[in-house]
Order: C-alpha cells, then sequence, then structure tokens
C-alpha cells in the first residue's frame, strides 16, 4: 500500500498548530495514520499516511475541510524519496521578495504600468515572450549604474532563502537558479544564496544603457524545463529526485515535471496545478516538505 506523508506548516505562533496535528491524526479509519512527527515547535509537523491514492486524496480533502480556518499549509506528500537531490528555483518572487523588471520600471516612473503587464503575464494571462518583449521596450536607457542600484537598494532575499540552499547543499543536493529575467540579477543572487548555477536572460546594454532587447532567444517556460532536464541528464538523476518551485505560469512545466513541484506564494493557475503549495511558511517550508526537522536545518 503506498505511503503518504501530511505535512502541515505555519507561522510560527500564528496558529495551535500541536492541536491541528493531533486532530489530524484522528480523520478518518484510525489505523490509517502513525503518529506525529513535530519537524519545528509551534511551526510544523507531519503525519504518516498509509492508504492508496484516490483515499489519500480524500482525506486531504477531509484535512482542508477540518482545518480550513487555521491559517497553515497542508501539503500531502509521497513517503518514498522525500529527500531530493536537485533544487531547481525561479527567482523573482520567490527566492527574492520582488519583481526585478518592475523595480527597474520604477526608475523610470512606469512601474505600475509594467506591474500590470507583469501580473497578468505571470497569472497565465499573456504569452510570456511577448510579455517580457514588450515591458523591455518601454525600458530602454536605463543605465548600468541604475540596475546596480536596482540590485543594491530594492532586492531583498526571500526569508529562508540561504537556508533552504545551504541545508540541501550540506546533504549533498545541487542546485540551480532559473529565470525568466536577466542574468544582471541572477548572477548576483546566485551568489549570494549560494546556488550552484544560474540561467536567464541577458540584456543588451550599449554604450551603458539598455537597447529595450535581450541578446539571443527569450527564455521562457520550456527554458525552465530544459533546464531541469538537462541538470539531470548532467547529474545522472531521475525527474523523482527534483524539487522546483516558482510562483507564475512559466513556472508551471518544470514544477509538473519535478518529482515535487511546490508552487510558492503562487498565482492561482499555479498552486491549483502543482503538486503541493505553500503560502504561509518561507522557504525553510520546503525542507519541511522534504522531512528535514528544524534540527537539521544548516543557517547561512
Amino acid at each position: 500500500m503506498l505511503s503518504y506523508v501530511m505535512v502541515m506548516i505555519c507561522r510560527p505562533g500564528s496558529c495551535d498548530i500541536d492541536e491541528a496535528a493531533f486532530q489530524l491524526a484522528q480523520l478518518g479509519d484510525p489505523e490509517r495514520w502513525g503518529a506525529p512527527r513535530e519537524l519545528a515547535a509551534e511551526e510544523a509537523w507531519e503525519v504518516p499516511l498509509k492508504a492508496p491514492l484516490e483515499l489519500a486524496g480524500q482525506l486531504r480533502a477531509g484535512a482542508d475541510r477540518l482545518l480550513a480556518e487555521m491559517p497553515l499549509d497542508l501539503c500531502l506528500i509521497p513517503a518514498a524519496s522525500r529527500r531530493k537531490m536537485l533544487l531547481i528555483a525561479d527567482m523573482d518572487s520567490t527566492i527574492i521578495q520582488q519583481e526585478c523588471i518592475d523595480e527597474m520600471a520604477d526608475v523610470l516612473g512606469l512601474k505600475p504600468r509594467i506591474a500590470a503587464i507583469t501580473e497578468r503575464a505571470m497569472g497565465g494571462e499573456l504569452q510570456f515572450e511577448d510579455a517580457l518583449r514588450e515591458r523591455l521596450s518601454l525600458l530602454a536607457g536605463i543605465t548600468e549604474a541604475q540596475l546596480l542600484d536596482v540590485y543594491t537598494q530594492r532586492i531583498t532575499l526571500m526569508p529562508g532563502a540561504k537556508t533552504l540552499i545551504a541545508t540541501m547543499t550540506a546533504n549533498g543536493a545541487a542546485s540551480a537558479l532559473v529565470s525568466g529575467g536577466f542574468t544582471f540579477f541572477t548572477s548576483r543572487i546566485a551568489k549570494a544564496v549560494g546556488f550552484g548555477s544560474n540561467t536567464a536572460n541577458t540584456l543588451e546594454i550599449v554604450d551603458g544603457r539598455l537597447t529595450g532587447r535581450v541578446l539571443g532567444p527569450i527564455l521562457g517556460r520550456e527554458a525552465k524545463l530544459a533546464t531541469l532536464e538537462q541538470r539531470c541528464r548532467e547529474l545522472g538523476l531521475a525527474p523523482g529526485d527534483t524539487l522546483a518551485v516558482g510562483d507564475g505560469a512559466n513556472d508551471l512545466a518544470m514544477i509538473k515535471a519535478a518529482g515535487l513541484g511546490v508552487a510558492y506564494r503562487a498565482k492561482p493557475i499555479v498552486a491549483a496545478e502543482a503538486a503541493a503549495a505553500i503560502t504561509h511558511g518561507d522557504l525553510t517550508a520546503l525542507l519541511y516538505l522534504q522531512g528535514y526537522a528544524r534540527d537539521e536545518f544548516v543557517v547561512a
């Protein structure tokens, strides 16, 4: 019989997660549930479950109803091979808290206009490549010095990003930052966080200013999936050994191809199709999903 783990995560102190864990363990046939395990005090628990997929899904739905009023993330994860050996992560609004192109637009006073296009593209309403071309054309003229100011003054890491990468790296996993954004930012963020590699679009810069174009073809949804597949080949891994995380529609292909695909504070279309969705926890939630306890974290 297949085994699953129900993982519950909340912001510390935001709900009585201890009580929630024990309520969950009483749902349905008690013989199907194992003993709850605390992963982090006041923050994360997991409860093992033995059930076929259909029944596991029914129990998950029941758990959603039972705990609907609590501000916590509830994820049903296959128990086998939980710890992944490759992490593929989106950058904007995932590893960092901002959308770089929106912050670039603010330099020219265009943030509301550009951000509206970004929101529609990430929600799947617009083709990513067309939306990127439209936004970049409006940003021609921004200087390299202004780009550096955007990075140093406007960009902040998502809480838990460094600990996520440090912990997985210490346990032998590889990591890749993949973005439909720009190498100007991914190269710096990858170094700051500890990613093994980064892939993104390269801005065309002439005489120290953006031309409003990128060099080469635009890297979007399919490029992110291709990066996952390429890294698997290079490392001799199966897709089931991977974890992919992102928030936008252009992340869906890699999220659905990974062994564990996570929608992180994501658009509804992404959260609806991902195997797991995190809204309340920070990026260390991805460690809890893999069965890491807080005392196993490597704090960078």
